[in-house]
């Protein structure tokens, strides 16, 4: 069992520069948890935090039931992957691998074993002879996650293990990744700024900003209900669009109005604003590019725009739309699209669209929090 509490840490560097901010996280035993932001946002330095490698300025940590504040980083039963790989050059990858235990002095058949063992879990069995300038980039990230999980620790961090491998290795490592934490009985605490490592590896993402948390939520919780605007457009690729709007109330029913059109908004939206007694004000409307439908050539209603530029991504379309002076990104799937645009959509062309009025996302324009939040935001 192997359980991970954060609670109000705090990194000040210098009695100035605070680098992480009442960071509370409670994670379960073989949970997996993904610490996401763009540079800078402190991230790295709570995984360091937790790893021991910087001192906490405010807070308690545990692991289990025991406070680990002050505990040395090799009496944690943690290990850690870095980005870099950190291998010994002069080792091979057996000795690489063997490395912390030899430091627990266990036996050499017991060393043996489990370096076997781990090397088998990674599929590197027939690597073991080698010298890490012997392998690819993809292999040497192996024998170091192989080195970080070969004494079976309690937790295992990873910060940004996959930043160095090019888009193929990442994509191969991720599912490596997926297939490991299956194997072993570890809670695993990684840092990415990359959300699609984030939405495919974590069981709850935690998304940082200027030290503070914004939110924390399953893949889909944090994609479907963002708590504001930074994480809206954090998550989502292409970013979601982001408009000025006007929310207006009329006989207790809510509506949206946007580039001149009036849009009712649905039940559970009406029942969630009437319940806080939201008051008609300007706000910000956020719809992802793929809850927009486009019809390219039809005169039937929707928003009217000029296509800017039509990026072909092979089997959908990323259109820049110049609508009433906005610019809007739809993604569009060329199945969607008759066949004399399904390579592409000239500069000029005009479409009408619609968005999926279930899928709006509305935001306070001074908080930026969303004023449809998740029921029960215990998580945030």
């Amino acid at each position: 069992m192997a359980t991970v509490s954060l609670k109000g840490i705090k990194k000040v560097y210098d009695n100035k520069v605070t680098a992480v901010q009442d960071f509370n996280l409670e994670i379960a035993d073989k949970e997996f948890i993904v610490l996401v932001g763009p540079s800078g946002c402190g991230k790295s330095t709570t995984l360091r935090m937790v790893a021991g490698l910087e001192e906490i300025s405010g807070g308690e940590l545990r692991i289990d039931d025991t406070v680990v504040n002050k505990v040395a980083p090799k009496d944690r039963d943690i290990a850690m992957v870095f980005q870099n790989y950190a291998l010994y050059p002069h080792m091979s990858v057996y000795d690489n691998m063997a490395f912390p235990l030899k430091l627990r002095k266990l036996p050499k058949n017991e060393i043996d074993k489990l370096v076997r063992k781990a090397a088998e879990t990674l599929d590197i069995t027939e690597y073991l002879e080698r010298k890490p300038k012997a392998l690819s980039g993809g292999q040497r990230q192996r024998v170091a996650i192989g080195r970080a999980i070969v004494h079976e620790p309690k937790v295992l961090l990873m910060d940004e293990p996959l930043s160095n491998l090019d888009a193929k290795l990442r994509n191969q490592m991720r599912t490596e990744i997926i297939k490991l934490r299956q194997q072993i009985n570890t809670t695993f605490l990684y840092v990415t700024h990359d959300q699609t490592e984030a939405m495919t590896l974590g069981d709850r993402i935690v998304i940082m900003k200027d030290g503070f948390i914004q939110q924390i939520g399953t893949p889909q919780q944090v994609f479907d209900h963002p708590a504001n605007v930074f994480v809206a457009g954090f998550i989502g690729m292409p970013q979601m669009n982001f408009f000025d709007a006007q929310l207006l109330v009329e006989d207790g029913r809510y509506g949206v109005k946007l580039m001149n059109r009036v849009i009712e908004l649905p039940e559970e939206a009406q029942k969630r604003l009437k319940a806080a007694n939201t008051p008609a004000k300007e706000i910000l409307l956020g719809i992802r590019p793929e809850h927009i439908s486009v019809v390219v050539g039809s005169d039937d209603g929707g928003f009217v725009g000029q296509v800017d530029v039509s990026e072909m991504m092979g089997s959908e379309i990323h259109l820049h739309v110049n609508a009433d002076g906005q610019d809007v990104v739809l993604r569009v799937p060329t199945t969607d699209l008759p066949e004399k645009y399904r390579t592409g959509i000239a500069h000029g062309t005009e479409v009408r669209f619609s968005i999926h009025k279930d899928l709006i996302h509305l935001f306070d324009k001074q908080t930026e929090n969303n004023l449809l939040p998740l029921e029960k935001e215990a998580d945030v």
